[in-house]
């Protein structure tokens, strides 16, 4: 398995494994799912796109690198982490955080900051946990899962 930055013939794919999550309803925040177009858009936008991919470039799981807000906050950074679920339990989103970690600190950013992990998505938290992310508190009820019920979320931050 190899990550680099994406490009463009992997789109197509990047945008089922990202609609996976979607449409999962228990980690992202967005409710619409990408087509083409918007997809194309929507990783184009971000500050940097990795794809983990096999041997023959298939696109196991993926992650977006972005701002998490501008000006006097500008050097923090956000990043979301998606992985196939044809893929889980490889490891795949370790190798995707640490590599965001690193791409974080070339681009320039000094904080990497998640907003809202789901309190319950546990296998995401003690990885973070584990690179030395810390958790800042708990925001009770700040995430609207898919069947409409409401779970906490955590933020968490580690100084790059």
């Amino acid at each position: 398995m190899n990550i680099r930055e994406y490009t463009m013939s992997d789109l197509k794919q990047m945008i089922m494994i990202w609609n996976e999550i979607v449409d999962e309803g228990i980690a992202f925040p967005q409710e619409d799912l990408l087509d083409e177009q918007s997809g194309k858009r929507f990783f184009a936008s971000q500050s940097y796109c990795g794809v983990a991919v096999d041997e023959n470039n298939n696109v196991l799981g993926l992650y977006i690198l972005h701002p998490n807000n501008i000006g006097r906050c500008g050097h923090i950074c956000n990043a979301s982490y998606a992985v196939s679920s044809l893929c889980r339990g490889q490891h795949i989103g370790e190798k995707l955080v640490k590599d965001c970690i690193r791409k974080a600190k070339e681009i320039g950013f000094l904080i990497l900051q998640f907003n809202a992990v789901v309190e319950t998505n546990i296998h995401a938290r003690h990885l973070y946990e584990r690179l030395g992310f810390k958790q800042l508190g708990t925001i009770p009820k700040g995430f609207r899962m898919k069947d409409g019920h409401f779970e906490n979320i955590c933020p968490y931050y580690v100084t790059l």
